[in-house]
């Protein structure tokens, strides 16, 4: 344990770190917070954080840096995420706000908290578990290709571009949306393969060559709906950060480009549609980001589903202002997607 105002050097440390990059030291911090103390018994106070293992020498000068440890210790005492400004809020009301759909919502998401927070922004899609389908339209754009669009009832829009072995017309194009519809809307996504194959032995034979790209195309689409994915943004904010790798960018770069393996730090993150959580350096070991941080919260999606969005960068980061951004911007997109 470390007294009260060894938990304000510690803080003070922490806060110096990240704006400098450089150690600090006690002169540092008499010169720079008011503590109404000297240096001597600053070094005191940090003798004891370097005791406890939450402060660092990197090298023989006098400053010290924070370690993971410290790190923890100083996101678990924040009083409170540093505020975002007016300006900011109104940025992220503005350009959510003019989304059409939920791909387009979850881009301009992803974009938003990496120019934010000058980090790699992760944004999970909504599990689509329990969506249904709300609609499917086909589109004649040749005598030989038409757009095929699903719809669920979560706002999710997927369209392919599909190509036919031979002509149809839009009377046959008609017929076979309607037996589409018909057949699938209101299933849930899990039901909709079953219900779709059989849909071409319900048709005119000469339509059954179009039902069946057409059910092949709405059978993949169902499935990539299925699946988790995240949307990343910001990748060239870690080489800003470069020298805070001491292992070098590349091992970093290469896991943050697995999917699965940040779908399943994300699941290990314990977080709701109201608190942020943070998982810092050593705790990432097990993924391939040991030299990584990550600040992480959740969103509500338009049926209750809890999904999770975040920001990922050095240990080294402004974690009040990082926490600040990820619980304004998922408040945000929950009531959104809620209103929608």
């Amino acid at each position: 344990m470390v007294s009260e105002r060894s938990l304000e050097v510690l803080k003070a440390i922490v806060r110096d770190y990240v704006a400098s990059r450089e150690p600090v030291g006690s002169k540092t911090i008499v010169e720079r917070h008011a503590f109404g103390v000297s240096a001597a018994t600053i070094r005191n106070d940090m003798a004891q954080l370097e005791d406890e293992q939450l402060i660092i020498a990197p090298h023989t000068s006098s400053g010290r840096v924070p370690t993971d440890k410290g790190y923890r210790v100083f996101v678990d005492h924040l009083a409170a995420a540093r505020p975002l400004s007016g300006a900011q809020r109104q940025a992220i009301e503005t350009f959510l706000g003019a989304s059409n759909d939920l791909d387009d919502v979850l881009t301009r998401t992803v974009r938003l908290l990496s120019q934010l927070t000058n980090q790699v922004a992760l944004v999970q899609y909504p599990t689509m578990g329990h969506a249904r389908v709300q609609h499917v339209e086909l589109v004649r754009l040749a005598d030989t290709r038409l757009m095929v669009v699903l719809i669920t009832d979560t706002a999710r829009v997927e369209q392919r571009v599909i190509e036919t072995d031979v002509p149809f017309d839009e009377s046959a194009l008609s017929e076979v949306r309607a037996v589409v519809n018909g057949a699938t809307v209101g299933l849930p996504l899990q039901d909709a393969p079953h219900a779709l194959r059989a849909i071409p032995g319900q048709l005119r034979p000469e339509v059954q060559p179009l039902a069946g790209v057409v059910v092949a195309s709405l059978v993949e689409q169902v499935a990539a709906n299925r699946q988790d994915r995240l949307l990343m943004a910001g990748a060239a904010n870690l080489a800003k950060s470069e020298q805070d790798f001491s292992g070098g960018l590349f091992p970093v770069l290469e896991a943050v480009e697995e999917q699965v393996t940040l779908l399943r730090l994300f699941g290990e993150m314990q977080v709701d549609d109201i608190a942020v959580a943070a998982s810092i350096g050593a705790e990432n070991a097990e993924y391939g980001l040991d030299a990584t941080s990550i600040v992480a919260g959740g969103y509500l999606a338009a049926r209750g589903e809890i999904a999770r969005l975040g920001v990922l960068g050095p240990t080294r980061m402004d974690y009040g202002t990082n926490m600040a951004a990820v619980r304004a911007v998922a408040r945000y997109l929950s009531r959104l997607l809620g209103e929608n």
